[in-house]
């Protein structure tokens, strides 16, 4: 096998790679929809269901909510950094050996419809994993709020009690 064999196929090894993880990429964001529409059930079905100390399922599955979604965007972010950094730069470096240049074409097409402001596949994720952040986080304010408001009336009644007992 001479030099440039040797290179395309490794060049064709590392594209290869990149597609798998893109595809890896999008199992992660279908397991994440899942885990949210499955945790958006759990509150609706559970919303009844008191713990201990008048903690309930509903505010569990909110603060899970917030995690999941919070996770989601990272995982959105690592993949899109991994994808540009890692795959991107080392296929366009392989590319500067040959004539010609499909993924750094791809790039700067891709880098142009940025600066026109177009929503990327990438940024329509992280738009849902920030919506469902915040449905969740509203959610827990929601069930936060009573249980800090019964807990600041015990403390003012705890002070009155114990000011009008001196």
């Amino acid at each position: 096998m001479d030099r440039d064999e040797l290179i395309f196929s490794e060049y064709k090894l590392y594209a290869e790679q990149k597609e798998n993880f893109i595809d890896r990429n999008f199992k992660t964001n279908k397991f994440y929809m899942t885990a949210v529409v499955v945790l958006i059930f759990a509150l609706i079905y559970t919303g009844n269901v008191v713990f201990l100390n008048k903690i309930s399922a509903t505010l569990i599955f909110a603060l899970l909510g917030v995690s999941v979604s919070a996770l989601w965007w990272m995982n959105v972010d690592s993949y899109n950094t991994l994808i540009k950094v890692k795959f991107a730069n080392v296929l366009e470096r392989i590319e500067e050996k040959f004539p010609v240049k499909p993924f750094t074409d791809e790039y700067a097409g891709i880098d142009e419809f940025r600066n026109k402001r177009v929503f990327m596949f990438s940024d329509i994720q992280k738009l849902i994993a920030a919506g469902s952040a915040l449905f969740f986080f509203a959610v827990c304010i929601s069930e936060i709020t009573p249980l800090a408001l019964a807990v600041f009336n015990r403390l003012i009644n705890f002070v009155l009690r114990f000011k009008c007992g001196i």
